[in-house]
């Protein structure tokens, strides 16, 4: 198959004042157009080109080695950035509601638990990577952190909700104030894909 970088279904200035919509045309048209750019260069004339990209990056170790490294950096990229943008709205919801506000207060001590866990990730992931909420394998939702563009699948978790701390996420409008666009994010989550997500993974 021959991967596409996925429309935003808001306008590119829609998440301002949080998010500016500068970085968003270069984070969506200029970063994640490259590694969908990459992903298929790496995998044109591959039999894996057929194989669905969630189950190469939950199996690395079945990617040849001459590719596996795009596959993993490109094809992680592309699969973190589009679950990115499915979590992202202008028009926020401020928490979740139904089975994963259950879910939250059960796993993770309730919503404001969660969310400083999140940010905690974010601020402790040592230059580039993601934090992230998941569904773990016994069916309990866990925060996590990967390096670079890793993705909790390769860990056997399911993710419902990345947050993006690579620079080039934040930095024309934060510089170095990475705690600043992490509680900033939070203004434009939207919790219903997030749920939406979580039933997806439970089923």
């Amino acid at each position: 198959m021959t991967y596409t970088l996925p429309a935003l279904t808001w306008p590119i200035e829609a998440l301002e004042p949080h998010i500016d919509g500068t970085t968003m045309a270069i984070h969506h048209d200029k970063h994640h157009g490259a590694y969908v750019a990459n992903l298929n260069k790496a995998l044109e004339g591959s039999p894996l080109a057929d194989k669905p990209l969630e189950a190469l990056l939950s199996d690395l170790g079945s990617v040849p080695e001459g590719i596996r490294a795009a596959v993993r950096n490109n094809g992680g990229g592309h699969y973190n950035h589009s679950l990115f943008w499915r979590i992202l709205s202008p028009v926020a919801q401020a928490k979740p509601t139904g089975s994963l506000a259950s879910a939250i207060d059960r796993d993770l001590g309730g919503f404001d638990n969660a969310k400083a866990e999140l940010i905690k990730a974010g601020l402790g992931r040592f230059g580039s990577g993601w934090a992230w909420l998941s569904l773990g394998k016994e069916g309990k939702l866990v925060v996590s952190s990967t390096p670079n563009q890793d993705s909790p699948l390769a860990e056997g978790l399911k993710p419902l909700l990345g947050i993006d701390v690579w620079e080039h996420a934040y930095y024309l409008k934060y510089q170095n104030r990475r705690a600043d666009y992490l509680e900033a994010i939070f203004k434009v989550l939207d919790w219903k894909a997030v749920e939406a997500l979580h039933e997806e993974a439970r089923a």
